[in-house]
């Protein structure tokens, strides 16, 4: 109907242990009321970029709603600013950023398997002082037959902000449908960099003398020991909904990284 208002969105609080963010909860909460999980029609989340993965692992477990985060923490590239004032109205009017996760599924040296979800990024990393030596196939095809590094990983678009960016991967734009494929401290071949891969590829890693250079691999929190072998592939069947403030989306802020001193 014309002229008709968009209705203020149901809101559920959720704070990460730290002083600041359950502070900020119970001020909110008195203010606005709580949702209860089903009733809610998005999670607000206080605290850092830690504790927004937290809740949006959490939704893949039950519904997955959409989350509004407020930064009440240290790092917060994936939180919006803090405040108290009109807070349903912000939410109602956010801009919306639609992620999906990696699944890892990790084979250990005794046969054992493992599956987990990642938001972030499925990284390989030495377990000893020893590098790691590591051959590396995509779609089943071998690209890379030994590389020897302190680890190696793919990323998300979501994810390619965080420990990526910090192994000097490329940042990229969430629309974009690549995945990143890169090295941490690549020994040999010591000027590979890393790859873009069309997000539908599946990324295989078999760790070369695993016994003698032991392996683990990590799907944002889950960590498996001892790996031999390792694939990680994007489940486009799986989407986590973050809101961001009007005119601070998340591609305004992958954008303003990449120009960032």
């Amino acid at each position: 109907m014309p002229g008709a208002h968009r209705p203020l969105p149901r809101l559920m609080f959720a704070a990460s242990d730290r002083p600041e963010a359950q502070e900020a909860m119970a001020e909110l909460v008195t203010r606005y009321g709580q949702s209860s999980p089903d009733e809610a029609d998005v999670v607000v989340a206080l605290g850092g970029d830690g504790f927004m993965l937290e809740r949006l692992h959490e939704g893949l477990k039950t519904r997955p709603l959409p989350i509004f985060g407020m930064n009440r923490g240290s790092v917060g590239f994936l939180m919006n600013d803090f405040g108290l004032d009109s807070l349903p109205q912000r939410v109602a009017h956010a801009e919306q950023a639609v992620i999906h996760p990696l699944e890892m599924t990790a084979t250990t040296v005794n046969g054992e398997t493992a599956q987990g979800l990642a938001i972030n990024e499925v990284s390989l990393l030495r377990q000893t002082r020893q590098s790691a030596k590591i051959r590396i196939t995509v779609d089943g095809k071998v690209r890379l037959d030994e590389l020897i590094c302190d680890g190696v990983m793919v990323a998300t678009p979501a994810g390619s902000t965080a420990y990526n960016l910090s192994a000097h991967g490329p940042i990229i734009p969430l629309e974009a449908r690549i995945l990143a494929l890169t090295p941490i401290s690549a020994f040999r071949p010591r000027r590979w960099r890393g790859a873009l891969l069309p997000h539908t590829a599946r990324v295989g890693f078999e760790v070369l003398e695993a016994d003698k250079r032991p392996v683990s691999a990590v799907a944002d929190s889950l960590e498996v020991r001892r790996v031999h072998r390792v694939e990680a592939r994007e489940r486009r069947d799986i989407s986590l909904t973050m809101l961001f403030d009007a005119g601070r989306s998340f591609e305004e802020r992958v954008l303003a990284e990449q120009f960032a001193s």
